[in-house]
């Protein structure tokens, strides 16, 4: 592990390099550098306008793949922020490569990944702190409604486009707490349908959230997967789970609902929620337009328990 430094920033990465070419961007004042997908990003300013600078190939300490499969997968994403464009995704303003650099910036969005898991050591030494996870949990009814509201129509609009939304999970979602704006802002791995699982049980995404067919070589991953995925957020939304129970999606590859007593809405959203993470994808709503649609009539009479 070397230190490097942009400005008063610090990151750590496998090796040294110069990112003073990012000066054209200004100042940096915020950093990642703990991400398995080989890239860094880094918060420039200048004169009151931001950017997000993700950075391919840089080979970070927990990278999951080389630097130059960073780069290739960095490349490949970029055509997916302009095909998939929705109101509540981050923009791109360019794209380029730089030496043995690829590099995408965006615009900078305000707000806080929902699972920020480079901050996780700094929740767990103080614990005054909270996570945002744990903010959002503490919003209000309607303002996380509001956010699953954002959600169907970004994977209604990724479904309508062609595309499976793949490794989409609570850190592909940010959310600003003083404004209350849901972005969505990671899709790098999504894929233009048709989809087949090559990688069995490694296939992309995290345990606490991935559908039975997503640890399955050989299986379609479809428009009922991503219906899995987002019905498994709403339960992490609305639902409580232990510590425990939580250990054993990662343990059992599999993802299991709440019981109705730690469900925060009423049972019509319950029922509905738990039609969509079926472990038969034949038993789930079929489409994101038929979810959606129960979804909605259950919401008419959504209030606390």
């Amino acid at each position: 592990m070397i230190i490097n430094k942009l400005d008063s920033i610090e990151f750590r990465l496998k090796e040294l390099h110069d990112f003073t070419w990012l000066k054209k961007y200004g100042t940096a004042f915020w950093c990642v550098d703990q991400t398995g997908s080989g890239c860094i990003c880094i918060g420039m300013e200048n004169k009151g306008k931001k950017y997000f600078c993700k950075i391919a190939g840089v080979n970070t300490i927990e990278a999951e793949v080389s630097p130059k499969e960073s780069i290739e997968i960095l490349k490949e994403s970029v055509h997916l922020y302009h095909d998939l464009k929705h109101p509540n995704l981050v923009k791109i303003i360019e794209d380029y490569n730089y030496k043995q650099f690829y590099v995408v910036v965006f615009e900078w969005t305000e707000g806080e990944c929902l699972f920020d898991h480079w901050n996780f050591e700094k929740y767990q030494e103080n614990l005054t702190i909270k996570s945002p996870k744990e903010k959002f949990r503490q919003l209000s009814v309607s303002k996380k409604l509001s956010t699953i509201d954002v959600l169907f129509s970004f994977l209604q609009n990724v479904n309508k486009k062609g595309y499976v939304a793949v490794d989409f999970y609570d850190g592909s979602i940010m959310y600003d707490f003083l404004t209350d704006k849901t972005t969505i802002c990671d899709i790098d791995f999504f894929k233009k349908a048709p989809v087949i699982n090559n990688k069995g049980p490694e296939w992309f995404g995290t345990k606490r959230l991935k559908a039975p067919e997503e640890y399955i070589k050989g299986s379609a991953i479809d428009e009922q997967t991503n219906i899995f995925t987002l019905g498994a957020l709403i339960f992490d939304f609305f639902g409580y789970f232990s510590d425990e129970e939580i250990r054993q999606r990662y343990q059992n590859n599999q993802f299991i609902p709440c019981s109705y007593s730690n469900w925060e809405l009423n049972e019509e959203s319950y029922q509905v929620a738990s039609r969509a993470v079926r472990h038969n994808k034949n038993e789930r709503y079929m489409t994101f337009s038929e979810f959606f649609r129960a979804w909605n009539e259950a919401s008419s009479s959504m209030i606390p328990k």
